[in-house]
């Protein structure tokens, strides 16, 4: 077994053809073929099995898939240690759209202040399924997830905060506390589909057979709050990112009686993972920043 091999395992994983794979490696595809039956043979695995000419990664192929994606990256760690070239690291950094506006900022300055060469990309991750499949694939480096609580097996993760999630309308509409039977009668202004905390209230509803009247969907919480502001509607929303409005007044806090289970975010990251320094530091601020909201949610 060797690398040229490895490489050429995770390209057909990635594509699921031999013919793309060539293609891409610039060989001849009677060397891909070679290469996996060597590799088979020598592990005592089918990695791949053949469907006519497709081609689909088998439970002992995804099994490799995340050794070989290790020891690539180990490869290029160690040329670049040798040859002393300084290659730009990049984190590759999961979270939602409400982590990345209100609280990661305070985190990226003060790691970029330690790190300015490293490079961090922020991918969306709304619920913890996503998470975890992406960290599982490599995709991801590490990720915040903000969920309730579920199992997630081969994932390292450490409990950062627990989130307050609140039915919020315009502060013009003073209003009486908002029980399930009420949003029959009321406008939902809600984040897209498959946001964790939207799945957990519509869930809840539906177990109390009571649905809004009407819901409207939103790519943005910014434009959310802004069509709330103007009085089309109500939201339900983590209190992070109405604490502005609220304190100038242009949102009000609907008390309720909807029982919601708690919400968390999370820091998670495959317990397998090979750590880099740099990687670490990131960890270790944003635990230090996540225990200072805390603090302040205390005070």
């Amino acid at each position: 077994m060797d690398i040229k091999q490895l490489q050429t395992f995770l390209t057909a994983a990635e594509t699921l053809s031999f013919t793309q794979t060539a293609q891409r490696l610039d060989y001849a595809q009677s060397s891909i073929t070679a290469q996996i039956k060597t590799l088979e043979q020598e592990l005592e695995a089918i990695l791949f099995e053949r469907l006519g000419k497709r081609i689909i990664l088998t439970e002992e192929g995804k099994r490799l898939q995340q050794y070989a994606e290790k020891m690539l990256e180990l490869d290029r760690e160690m040329k670049k240690a040798m040859s002393n070239k300084q290659e730009q690291v990049v984190l590759k950094v999961g979270a939602q759209e409400s982590q990345c506006v209100y609280r990661l900022p305070s985190i990226l300055q003060q790691f970029q202040q330690a790190h300015p060469h490293v490079k961090i990309i922020f991918k969306p991750v709304h619920t913890t399924a996503i998470a975890k499949e992406l960290l599982q694939s490599g995709k991801l480096d590490m990720a915040f997830i903000t969920d309730t609580y579920q199992e997630t097996a081969m994932l390292h993760r450490e409990r950062l905060l627990e989130e307050q999630l609140i039915f919020v309308s315009t502060s013009k509409d003073r209003r009486e506390p908002l029980v399930a039977s009420h949003l029959s009668t009321e406008t939902m202004l809600l984040t897209e589909t498959g946001c964790s905390y939207r799945n957990h209230l519509e869930a809840q509803l539906q177990q109390e057979n009571s649905m809004p009247l009407q819901m409207i969907e939103f790519a943005s919480i910014e434009a959310i709050k802004q069509c709330v502001i103007a009085g089309l509607g109500i939201t339900f929303l983590p209190r992070m990112v109405v604490e502005k409005e609220l304190a100038n007044g242009q949102l009000e806090e609907i008390p309720s009686t909807i029982s919601l289970a708690p919400i968390f975010t999370d820091i998670a990251w495959h317990k397998d993972k090979h750590m880099q320094p740099c990687l670490l530091d990131f960890i270790a601020i944003a635990k230090e920043q996540y225990k200072i909201l805390g603090a302040q949610k205390r005070a």
